[in-house]
């Protein structure tokens, strides 16, 4: 398939390795900020095929793992009501919250649905008028148009039983977060591209002057990965300060004008708490007051939510690229894909998950 096999071509990927291996001349720490990388990475050994002189860490680009506790024990209470069918994706239904998670209330007679889009769940509210139907709307930009787009559906077909349970969090304040941090150890920055092909990447000039750090916007293919390490060791070499896009053919610097118009009509800008690391100012996206009908945590009345972490979870450290999965004292142990402590180890996109699978 074409943009698809020849990024996976080994002969193409260990020439640009070969590149990178010409060009790094002293230690570099590069993060990733997207989990559906970290995979990719790990799955096809490209961390083990680099030079010594490049350390890739792990960034809090996954959105299940960042899903803060107290929004998932919010979705267990929503969940655990009668009249309730509560939808959403498979991976979020293994998510530990302070003592269970969403597979546990199914298991107890709770009305538990996955599904593969917020659309269907639109449809579940038609077709079971007479019960309350909850989308778990969690993401990054690249799943914002769509869960706003199942709100504007449901307004549109005078829905009264559908509401959504929002977790929708922001890149660019993410990376601002890591990079000011006094722990910071992060030289330049792999930018997740689907996430720029809804944003563009026009945000992120402004954080490449403040800290000073370049970084390249990347794919998910073997190829693109590798592309947009050498692309940020160039930059680092020769100590250039900018935003390249390695990601042309699905990026461009505006992003789509049309997304994020209709993000801007539904969502609004606000605070938001990302589990392990806290709360980053204006990193979220909420429901706009004039789309409070559709808001679950009002309409459920579950504003006022306790938490408890595991204290042997380090997965807010491993998201900001402080530590690898296997310094956790509980990793493949007490912790595991079975039995997760922490997010990290659920996702599909998590850092600890993709240690355990192929390492």
């Amino acid at each position: 398939m074409k943009y698809v096999t020849e990024y996976r071509d080994a002969a193409l990927v260990k020439g640009v390795i070969e590149e990178i291996r010409r060009t790094v001349t002293r230690p570099w720490t590069i993060m990733e900020i997207c989990g559906g990388q970290t995979h990719s990475i790990v799955r096809h050994g490209i961390d083990q095929l680099l030079p010594p002189e490049i350390e890739l860490v792990h960034g809090p680009g996954c959105p299940v793992c960042v899903t803060p506790l107290e929004l998932i024990d919010k979705a267990l209470e929503i969940a655990s009501q009668p009249n309730v069918i509560f939808c959403s994706y498979g991976d979020m239904l293994r998510v530990p919250g302070s003592g269970h998670d969403l597979f546990s209330v199914k298991a107890q007679g709770g009305d538990v649905r996955v599904v593969y889009s917020p659309l269907d769940a639109v449809t579940l509210a038609q077709k079971n008028p007479d019960k309350q139907v909850v989308f778990f709307a969690i993401g990054f930009e690249t799943t914002a148009p769509p869960n706003v787009m199942s709100v504007l559906q449901a307004q549109r077909l005078g829905l009264t039983n559908y509401s959504v349970l929002v977790s929708h969090v922001r890149v660019p304040p993410a990376v601002k977060a890591i990079l000011g941090s006094p722990h910071n150890r992060v030289q330049g920055f792999l930018l997740a591209g689907h996430v720029c092909a809804i944003m563009g990447y026009w945000e992120y000039p402004p954080l490449v002057d403040e800290f000073k750090i370049p970084m390249a916007v990347t794919g998910f293919e073997p190829l693109d990965i590798v592309q947009g390490i050498l692309t940020a060791v160039q930059l680092l070499e020769a100590g250039k300060v900018e935003v390249v896009n390695a990601y042309q053919r699905a990026v461009t610097f505006d992003g789509l004008k049309p997304a994020q118009a209709t993000i801007d009509k539904v969502f609004m800008e606000c605070d938001r708490t990302w589990r392990g690391i806290g709360m980053i100012p204006m990193s979220g996206w909420c429901l706009r007051p004039e789309f409070d009908q559709f808001n679950a945590e009002k309409r459920f009345n579950v504003g006022d939510i306790q938490t408890k972490e595991s204290p042997l979870c380090i997965a807010g450290q491993i998201l900001q690229g402080l530590k690898k999965p296997h310094d956790c004292s509980a990793f493949g142990k007490e912790c595991t894909t079975e039995n997760p402590l922490g997010a990290t180890m659920v996702s599909s996109e998590g850092a600890c998950a993709a240690y355990y699978k192929y390492k």
